[in-house]
């Protein structure tokens, strides 16, 4: 009985899996700069890599993130930064056929007069809708996998007065998929979206030889809100180091900050 039903969540879950494909064929993050009382155009490609029908809506939300993990989508004008008010779509809801593409339009009409430079943003959820046909002929546990996107739509207003603001929150050292990792976190405290990168140099306590220089990934961090910033040190022995964490974005401002690091054996 136990392999029937192990068998029968398998192939529903195979079933969802290709019944719901959509995917965002033009990334997951548009930036503008802007000028007061202009109107700025963009689209979302979207694809059905499924083979069934499938419906789509659309809608924008206001967005943060902090470096505990937490993610916050809120109704747009929570966010006092949010240029949701300024987006509109050409539609709320599509339905694409199995294997078929379309693009989603949407004009930015921005203000004639913003007061604060810096960047403003919101993001445009992409939810399938699952199409419910109640039968009573089915038997088991119904599991679907549906998949939601976020695209960040950033714009950025006369960014030659406005900086990031780049802080050290913590830095910790742990075992990460058998790894060891720093992790990290860094918040964004100006008014100005950037892409910072995270490196750390390791030194040997007793004799300051230079042990190596190691990087994180470089990713976007938005006004008042703050990531993890992970970097793989699994070939640093366990020992205490001293080390200097730095922090640098496009622009090339750099931050800095020297730490005392153990590497432990577990």
């Amino acid at each position: 009985m136990t392999k029937r039903i192990l068998l029968l969540v398998t192939l529903i879950l195979q079933f969802s899996f290709l019944h719901a494909g959509i995917v965002i064929l033009n990334g997951l993050t548009h930036s503008y700069k802007i000028e007061n009382g202009k109107v700025y155009k963009g689209k979302i490609a979207i694809e059905n890599t499924g083979t069934h029908p499938q419906s789509v809506k659309l809608f924008l939300q206001d967005f943060t993130y902090h470096a505990d993990g937490t993610n916050n989508y809120t109704a747009i004008k929570t966010n006092k930064r949010t240029n949701g008010e300024w987006i509109k779509l050409n539609t709320n809801l599509i339905t694409l056929k199995g294997k078929e593409k379309t693009e989603v339009f949407y004009e930015i009409t921005v203000p004639n007069q913003i007061i604060d430079p810096g960047s403003y943003w919101s993001v445009l959820i992409v939810e399938p809708v699952e199409d419910i046909k109640p039968s009573d002929q089915k038997i088991g546990v119904n599991i679907s996998s549906m998949i939601r996107y976020a695209i960040q739509i950033i714009t950025d207003f006369e960014t030659e007065q406005a900086k990031p603001d780049l802080k050290f929150e913590s830095v910790k050292v742990e075992k990460e998929e058998g790894r060891q990792t720093v992790k990290i976190a860094i918040a964004n405290n100006g008014n100005l979206y950037c892409k910072p990168t995270a490196s750390i140099e390791i030194y040997n306590r007793k004799t300051g030889e230079k042990i190596g220089t190691y990087s994180s990934l470089t990713m976007g961090l938005l006004p008042s809100t703050s990531k993890i910033f992970p970097i793989d040190i699994s070939k640093v022995p366990p020992d205490k180091y001293n080390a200097t964490i730095m922090t640098t974005d496009e622009e090339e401002n750099a931050f800095a900050l020297n730490v005392e690091l153990e590497v432990k054996n577990d």
